[in-house]
């Protein structure tokens, strides 16, 4: 399986992003700041797509050690981009966060390279103290410290959805790296309710929060885009209605070439390209995990393995939003949904995969083969 999961991994994410392409091209046209041009998302998802490979590029033929020497640098500058969030000039508002910076026309989104610099920290703090792990300041109090200063600027952006996802990437690669587990339960517990009271007192959130409770009160607000997501599914059926014929990206569901992408596939392309959707990721789930598993050292397990989960998580709760599964968050579903910063972020992602797969360790040989080898083997 190892021998081929760079394969399978290069395929799926090749199928997830023309996916992506064919239905923005049929959503693109109808977005409210399409500026009535039919390619005007399509151009500028190209322009980042093309990005993106070349990031994707570079970070497979860069020798992944580069970023355990480098991390304190790209979580510097990861601080200051999402500094930069809170200035007037630069910063840009949508939807009442305040976690997008926009320069001539162009947005970027600091907090989705947050994510990289967390991993990057996060994998070279438990290999470098790897004997230290299972004690509390080490292997818990000052990693968490260091991660929750990222977090405390994302949070203040009013970002829930990016805050959960790197905390919940944090657990992940503080579980493999061997964290006490009852530190890890206490962190859990203390996150989810930290995220709730956030949730319950923050105007807006709290109104998806109920929208998502009482989805029929709240049809006409805050509980439009999934309502609106659920009619798409259900006009789609398993046939669909058949690509450039969904009705819901007329105006009808909001963002539905961003987060909401995947009820036009489902509408469009019907369950069967849903399903095939979810199991690509499933695909890349797999074969990460396994490249992580036979990373040549502990840094190159904990980074593939907090790359996979960042890809997992988000993908998880897109999906677990745009079907009413879980309320309403900002988080696009990677590889399909139109945006910059996120695209060339997962595409660099999948690069480091690559490159901790071509230093990895092979499997050993069946047994059969050794012991034709044993057996063909003179004797000294």
């Amino acid at each position: 399986m190892h021998r081929k999961s760079a394969y399978i991994l290069f395929l799926a994410v090749l199928g997830l992003l023309a996916i992506g392409i064919v239905i923005l091209f049929s959503t693109g046209a109808f977005a409210k700041d399409s500026h009535n041009d039919v390619y005007y998302f399509l151009r500028r998802h190209a322009l980042w797509l093309g990005i993106g490979l070349v990031a994707c590029v570079a970070a497979a033929l860069i020798d992944y050690h580069f970023w355990q020497r480098t991390w304190w640098i790209w979580y510097a500058l990861s601080l200051v981009g999402l500094a930069l969030c809170f200035l007037p000039p630069l910063r840009h508002k949508i939807n009442g966060s305040w976690r997008w910076l926009e320069f001539h026309g162009l947005t970027c989104q600091p907090s989705e390279f947050a994510k990289l610099a967390a991993v990057f920290f996060l994998a070279f703090w438990f290999s470098r103290y790897e004997k230290e792990t299972p004690r509390v300041w080490y292997g818990f109090v000052l990693p968490m410290a260091i991660v929750s200063l990222l977090l405390s600027l994302i949070i203040t952006e009013v970002d829930l959805g990016t805050t959960v996802l790197i905390g919940g990437t944090t657990f992940v690669v503080m579980f493999v790296a061997g964290t006490n587990l009852a530190l890890l339960g206490t962190l859990s517990l203390g996150g989810a309710g930290a995220i709730l009271y956030l949730a319950t007192h923050i105007a807006e959130r709290n109104g998806r929060l109920l929208a998502f409770l009482h989805p029929e009160q709240y049809k006409l607000t805050a509980g439009l885009q999934q309502l609106q997501a659920l009619i798409a599914w259900g006009s789609g059926g398993i046939e669909g209605l058949g690509l450039g014929n969904g009705r819901q990206k007329m105006s009808y569901l909001p963002y539905a070439h961003t987060d909401f992408i995947f009820p036009i596939v489902g509408e469009e392309l019907g369950l069967r390209f849903s399903l095939l959707v979810v199991f690509l990721f499933v695909l890349i789930i797999i074969c990460g995990m396994t490249i992580a598993l036979h990373a040549r050292d502990r840094f190159g397990l904990l980074l593939a393995s907090g790359i996979v989960s960042l890809i997992a998580f988000q993908a998880a709760i897109n999906i677990g939003v745009v079907t009413s599964l879980l309320p309403n968050k900002g988080l696009p579903l990677p590889f399909v949904s139109y945006g910059g910063s996120n695209l060339v972020v997962v595409l660099f992602a999948v690069g480091l995969l690559l490159n901790i797969y071509r230093q990895g360790v092979l499997e050993p040989p069946p047994r059969k083969e050794m012991a034709l080898r044993a057996r063909v083997t003179p004797r000294i």
